[in-house]
């Protein structure tokens, strides 16, 4: 068992503040100020923590509100029903209680300390001590806290970390590893969001020196961390520096094609304008990946991917049908039409990619045609087919393969009119195919 954050010797104050928030919208809803009257009812003061508190001060959205409370998990969901909230237990065992009101989640978590962890675990206690709260989170800009009035706790120096691009581990770097192996995976992705300048070098230290320690993480939290990962601002660069310490061979040995998922995120972030363009986890996972079906399949199950994202990924990854920008109008509409607009979209950004890969530059004429091609995933709304396997079964024809048969030669034949036939027409165009279908069979 692993020495805790709370044994380890650090000089700071909890309960002196720091600076105080600018006016903060999440902070004055009604909501969140219905939440915060019900904690503090019998004369508790709680506190705003971690993300939202780091997130305001790096004047970025706050999308998630924590709030860590001295009182005991069964306290909390007493005031909170006390006052009408609808309280959820999410994990008494260490403390956790999801208030939910007017569709807002706030969590809400007893203040605490580890007593043994094992890198996947931990063992903790309650306490009332703010500070042996902080030391066992992960990084000085995380472990900062607000007061309701916007009051700022800062006891291990965060907002200059945070005003400074430094991304560091609460005291020793190896031991915050060493308590949860997952932190190597924080430590890169919370990087890639609030980092500039050299990494810190205790912190890569500990990372690359646990690393193999992630195989002992559950599928389900390496998931989450890494797709978070690939959505960070220069995902490429991350993942550069994760394959230099040993880290992302650990738990994506597929991913050696980086310099396809560096263009493909230029393309999406800083070479275009067009709308729905945008970063994409599952997009920039089949950009990197460079393996065969089988290779994906087994990512998908490392993953743990849901069969949405695995059904997916695979598409992107091992695609059916070619997309790129040689299809002409009625290609490229025919191909929207039958694997939609955002699939086209995947491809269409992947194949340019790929070919950006092998040169600086693309003629004008290509580059124009890819534009295109994404402009009318955005835009074109792709028009129903006007007849149906109903239509041929009313023929006289008798359910089966042949049926499907006859409708797919009707609706090349629409798509090739540029969906203009009417139903009428295309009618009259499936007596015509079915008669020449039954001949050919006699």
């Amino acid at each position: 068992m692993k020495t805790t954050a709370s044994q380890v010797s650090l000089v700071s104050n909890a309960s002196t503040t720091t600076g105080q928030l600018p006016i903060q919208d999440w902070i004055s809803t009604k909501a969140t100020r219905t939440v915060i009257a019900a904690l503090e009812a019998k004369g508790t003061s709680v506190r705003f923590i971690g993300g939202c508190v780091r997130d305001a001060i790096a004047h970025r959205p706050v999308t998630d509100i924590d709030i860590a409370t001295p009182d005991r998990p069964e306290t909390v969901m007493a005031l909170l029903e006390a006052d009408g909230i609808n309280a959820v237990p999410t994990s008494l065992k260490h403390g956790t209680v999801t208030a939910i009101i007017d569709k807002a989640h706030f969590e809400i978590t007893t203040l605490r300390r580890d007593l043994e962890t094992d890198g996947r675990h931990a063992t903790v206690e309650f306490t009332d001590d703010w500070l042996e709260d902080a030391k066992r989170r992960d990084f000085t800009i995380n472990a900062m806290s607000a007061s309701p009035d916007g009051a700022v706790f800062d006891p291990f120096n965060g907002i200059s970390d945070l005003a400074h691009g430094r991304v560091r581990f609460i005291g020793i770097a190896r031991d915050r590893v060493e308590e949860d192996y997952l932190r190597i995976l924080r430590f890169f992705r919370f990087y890639g969001l609030f980092g500039h300048g050299a990494m810190d070098q205790n912190a890569k230290a500990a990372c690359r020196a646990g690393a193999k320690k992630l195989q002992t993480i559950s599928k389900e939290r390496i998931r989450d961390e890494l797709l978070k990962i690939l959505l960070v601002a220069n995902p490429a660069k991350i993942c550069v520096h994760m394959r230099r310490d040993k880290v992302l061979d650990q738990v994506l040995p597929e991913a050696s094609d980086i310099n396809h998922l560096r263009i493909v995120n230029w393309l999406e972030t800083r070479a275009l304008n067009v709308d729905k363009v945008e970063p994409d986890a599952i997009r920039h996972l089949a950009a990197i990946l460079n393996t065969d079906r089988a290779g994906v399949d087994r990512v998908a199950d490392q993953l743990k991917l849901s069969n949405a994202q695995r059904k997916r990924l695979v598409a992107l990854s091992a695609p059916g049908e070619k997309i790129n920008a040689n299809m002409g109008d009625a290609g490229e509409q025919r191909a929207i039409r039958r694997l939609g607009g955002g699939r086209v979209r995947d491809l269409a950004l992947l194949a340019w990619a790929k070919e950006l890969t092998g040169t600086t530059r693309l003629p004008r004429q290509r580059t124009e045609a890819y534009i295109r091609l994404l402009e009318r995933c955005a835009a074109w709304v792709p028009p129903d087919f006007p007849i149906s396997g109903t239509d041929v079964l009313t023929l006289g024809l008798r359910p089966g393969p042949m049926v499907g048969t006859i409708l797919g030669r009707v609706e090349a034949w629409w798509e090739n009119t540029g969906y203009e036939a009417s139903r009428q027409e295309c009618l009259d165009r499936l007596i015509r195919v079915a008669r020449e279908t039954e001949g050919d069979h006699r």
